[in-house]
């Protein structure tokens, strides 16, 4: 719960802390909220769409804020375990409440409702989300004691900030038009018109209850009609109870800090695309890694290797029809293998293959962090990981995926064959270094998973002929790689890339962490526990978070922050090699990043402690998942 004392300045600060901001979603885009009541970020219709609302990115970019004239205390919350989000303005004068929500459309108990209990061969859960949501922002403002004024800018910007649109009062509220989409507010109020978008000073007294809703819309659609303030009761209470529901319908949890990890599981949900089942690793772009260093980029996209480590956080908690779908989505999105293309590491939320990478030349970014890029080049560089990563998927959901098809099947050998064909070139390894490639030690270690596994499942796929005894050679010669050239005996670890003991180069990459997850080397192997031990030493910063791997590694220009995941994966690799006392220590160490609403970004600033990077991240929730259950089975 965040408690803040904001003068009345009428205006926000252009760059607030990431970690200042709730999250909504509708499972079709999501938005942004400070905590002084400003929607700064919100893409309509999906995740990846252009921002009406990019106030985040640029104080020209548009935002929809309702603050208290005066100056204020606030206090959020979370309506249980939902994305209903509650701030409480308090003034010397008065209390009002402001609810808001992104509409989830009714909710359907019978069809796309009810979780089905069936057995492990034929599990069928079904969502208690709506499978339509309408694309609205709700926004309710109530007075609870006294009176308040409260100051009220409605200013959406579409095409991240390009467009002023045109508004015009229609009945019961607003229409802005301009550029590819048309925004109807409904307003009980009325409001002015001018630069600054619709505004307006209202005025609460103890019992009031103002309801307002924006619908975003096509060009070439119709504008819909405004709503009754009943219709908008209606929406926000359904929208509650569809999050709610499905929260209630998975098991629960018994392991640590159970808050954080029901709101995690919550933020996996939220950041899945409902029409595909696809997941953004985050639903912003260009938030940085560190301020000012041009280390910006897109998140908003389904990457492939976040299969992996999605099934394995949602599947451990109960989730099964949810990683199917994202597996599912993985599988179509990709389609065949060929033999002279590496597998695309990522896609958009819709199955699109082209992700070409632009910059956004009139933003200003993020605390000045310039370029603002849309897009992500890296669907170009090879990476060898991912095939690991999707075959891991399938392993995780044998016993969910028994009628795969034809397609499904061959697919998944193709997957196979490509990890067989391709483990001994170079890449780009896991965290996309736009320097020289190299051979990662984490992107071979994969490759022997994908191979692993598709010797595991080859029985379930009907394979036949010599694939099998192919995919087992090709694995024996992978570990052998890895255990003879990887391992480094003056660093007393496997390093971040093969044969760095010859070359007198002795990095370490904290994705080898994984070793001990994916079984590669037993927990009590002493190469593992001398390579966590490693890890831990040189990477942690004095917060004791970890880096992904020590600088100037990577191509780019600039320092990075500590990254989340990689503290989680410290933990859950403590866990795993029998040491759970200090694991405990490290997933408190981690899990204190998240903000007061238990949302995480993707890294954190070694020097101050804030927020850096996309918001929230999908990966550090993940982690925050992964790690709990493996502290919870090894203290079993």
């Amino acid at each position: 719960m965040e408690h803040r004392d904001t003068a009345a300045t009428g205006a926000t600060e252009p760059s607030r802390p990431i970690e200042d901001y709730a999250l909504l979603s509708d499972r079709h885009g999501a938005a942004l909220v400070s905590t002084d009541g400003s929607i700064d970020w919100l893409c309509r219709p999906r995740f990846d769409s252009p921002a009406v609302f990019g106030r985040l990115l640029d104080p020209e970019a548009g935002h929809w804020s309702i603050r208290p004239a005066a100056a204020f205390h606030t206090e959020r919350s979370y309506a249980g375990d939902t994305f209903v989000l509650r701030t409480v303005f308090t003034t010397d004068t008065g209390t009002v409440h402001l609810t808001d929500a992104l509409a989830l459309g009714p909710t359907d108990t019978a069809g796309d409702g009810a979780e089905t209990n069936t057995t492990d061969d034929d599990t069928d859960e079904r969502l208690l989300l709506a499978a339509h949501a309408p694309i609205a922002t709700l926004r309710v403002l109530e007075c609870t004691a006294g009176d308040m004024d409260l100051d009220f800018v409605f200013r959406p910007r579409p095409e991240y900030g390009l467009v002023t649109p045109i508004l015009t009062a229609v009945p019961g509220g607003v229409l802005a038009t301009g550029g590819p989409v048309r925004t109807v507010l409904t307003s009980p109020v009325d409001l002015a018109f001018g630069h600054h978008g619709a505004t307006a000073r209202l005025r609460l007294r103890a019992g009031d209850r103002l309801r307002f809703a924006a619908q975003t819309t096509g060009l070439a659609d119709t504008p819909p009609p405004t709503w009754t303030p009943e219709a908008i009761d209606a929406a926000l209470t359904e929208t509650a109870r569809g999050w709610q529901d499905w929260s209630d319908a998975h098991p629960p949890w018994d392991g640590p800090l159970p808050h954080l990890f029901r709101r995690s599981i919550l933020v996996l949900e939220a950041l899945r695309y409902q029409p595909t089942g696809a997941i953004v690793a985050a639903p912003t772009t260009s938030l940085p890694e560190s301020a000012g260093a041009g280390r910006n980029w897109d998140y908003r996209y389904a990457w492939v290797r976040d299969a992996s480590f999605t099934v394995q956080a949602l599947a451990a908690a109960g989730r099964h029809g949810e990683a199917v779908e994202f597996f599912e989505f993985m599988t179509h999105a990709a389609a065949r293998y060929k033999p002279e293309t590496p597998l695309q590491i990522m896609f958009g939320i819709g199955g699109e293959h082209d992700l070409s990478e632009r910059e956004l030349g009139h933003l200003s970014g993020w605390r000045a962090s310039r370029p603002v890029r849309v897009g992500n080049a890296a669907w170009l560089q090879p990476q060898l990981d991912v095939y690991g990563e999707l075959l891991d998927a399938a392993w995780h959901l044998r016993g969910h995926l028994r009628r795969l098809d034809d397609t499904a099947r061959h697919f998944l050998a193709d997957v196979a064959d490509a990890a067989a064909d391709q483990w001994e070139q170079p890449d780009q390894g896991i965290w996309e270094s736009r320097g020289l490639p190299r051979h990662y030690t984490y992107s071979k270690l994969m490759c022997w998973v994908a191979l692993d596994r598709a010797v595991e499942y080859a029985r379930l796929l009907d394979i036949e002929g010599d694939a099998a005894p192919r995919w087992e050679a090709e694995r024996d010669r992978i570990r052998e790689a890895i255990e003879t050239r990887g391992w480094n005996p003056e660093a007393g670890a496997f390093c971040a890339a093969l044969d760095s003991a010859s070359e007198n180069r002795d990095d370490l990459d904290a994705a080898v962490l994984s070793m001990a997850a994916v079984g590669f080397l037993p927990g009590d192997d002493p190469r593992l526990v001398s390579t966590v031990d490693a890890i831990a030493a040189r990477l942690r910063d004095p917060r004791g978070l970890v880096r992904r791997y020590e600088s100037g590694s990577d191509g780019l220009e600039g320092p990075e922050g500590s990254f989340v995941m990689c503290t989680f994966w410290l933990a859950q690799a403590l866990a795993l090699t029998g040491r759970p006392d200090r694991a405990r220590d490290a997933f408190a160490v981690a899990a204190a990043c998240a903000n007061d609403l238990g949302l995480m970004s993707e890294e954190v600033d070694t020097a101050s402690g804030a927020m850096l990077g996309n918001f929230p991240q999908a990966f550090s929730h993940i982690g925050l998942i992964n790690a709990a259950v493996a502290i919870r089975d090894a203290e079993r």
